[in-house]
């Protein structure tokens, strides 16, 4: 596995249980996914030599988020088996080439244009107006690399600009919406596609909160065309594996915000709420398995994120009956850093004090 934060901790506690051993690559020393891998080979991501090394040690090879250089993961494609494949991290890493994949697709966007100068985004902003949102096209995750526009003025301009480093852009319209959402779709060597309930999302501070399942009516009338526009993309990318898209429930219909060719964090909750969690049936995809139900396995089920200091407080957590308290092994808590999470089942035909 690429990289070993909190995602490839989680698949590779479930590709031990289907008996697999994982072997991370990473060019830091150590990280959350030390504890429960065997191998851990450090190396830049860059280094041809390290990466081949790597290459000969494994059978399959995958990778935990997308911030991995796609020419990387390229390279192992050549050496050994890489699922999901390049073409879908490099899309991924790209908003403006993701926005462009997704509408030729036919799926819809919020209205974007691209900034590569600080005198582009006056065009850009002339185009699409304000309020907008600043993002950059690469590298941008848990609201970082973000600037919002509330108007118009020189200003406001210079201030998100600089805000974002100066760096090549996307100027998205902002859209009217009643939730967030995800479709988290696992789709196999033979083109097999199985979805898991779509979750609500709720962010704070750019950073995803909470997610629930099941979702609000306004959500489920959505799923359907969400769902047909997820499996388009997988069909089209040729995928392999886990692959997340976040959309907004907008008047007219789902409008797609961005996908994660991985696991993803609005997924944690599949791990004690669906007959197969994301991780496993991530693990069953790219080596060749049969792909397990993805079937809710209570009437409810709700994944709220331990960020930072909330973390702090996780002795507390257990005394509550039905949490099922995930940490990370991360030694310091920040402001907005990810430490783990809790996940709550919800039963409709059992007391509380059966709960699980």
């Amino acid at each position: 596995m690429v990289g070993g934060g909190q995602l490839g901790r989680m698949m590779a506690m479930a590709a031990a249980q289907l008996g697999y051993r994982t072997h991370i690559f990473a060019p830091e020393a150590s990280g959350p996914a030390a504890d429960v891998a065997v191998d851990w080979t450090r190396g830049a991501y860059d280094d041809a030599e390290a990466l081949g090394g790597f290459a000969e040690a494994v059978d399959v090879i995958t990778y935990e988020f997308e911030n991995v250089p796609s020419a990387a993961v390229a390279l192992l494609a050549g050496l050994g088996h890489v699922q999901p494949n390049a073409r879908a991290l490099a899309i991924a890493q790209e908003r403006l080439t993701e926005k462009a994949f997704v509408a030729d697709l036919g799926g819809r966007t919020a209205p974007y244009a691209a900034v590569d100068s600080r005198a582009a985004l006056d065009e850009a902003v002339a185009k699409i107006g304000a309020p907008a949102i600043l993002k950059t096209t690469r590298f941008g995750y848990d609201g970082k690399g973000q600037a919002r526009l509330m108007d118009a003025t020189p200003e406001t301009l210079d201030r998100a600009w600089a805000e974002i480093g100066a760096q090549p852009a996307v100027l998205e319209g902002f859209v009217h919406f009643g939730h967030e959402f995800s479709v988290i779709l696992v789709r196999g060597h033979d083109g097999e596609v199985r979805f898991w309930d779509s979750p609500v999302n709720v962010h704070d501070a750019g950073i995803l909160a909470t997610s629930t399942v099941p979702a609000p009516q306004a959500v489920l009338a959505q799923v359907p065309e969400a769902r047909a526009t997820a499996a388009k993309i997988a069909q089209a990318l040729d995928y392999v594996g886990v692959l997340t898209l976040e959309f907004f429930a907008g008047k007219d219909g789902p409008i797609f915000n961005e996908m994660a060719p991985r696991v993803h964090n609005s997924g944690h909750w599949t791990i004690e709420g669906a007959v197969t969690s994301q991780f496993e049936n991530h693990v069953r995809a790219i080596c060749g398995l049969p792909l397990g139900s993805t079937r809710l396995a209570a009437a409810g089920v709700v994944m709220e994120n331990l960020i930072g200091e909330r973390a702090n407080d996780w002795a507390e957590i257990p005394a509550d009956e039905t949490a099922h308290l995930h940490l990370y092994g991360k030694h310091e808590a920040r402001p907005g850093r990810k430490m783990g999470h809790v996940t709550r089942l919800i039963f409709d035909d059992q007391p509380a004090g059966e709960q699980a």
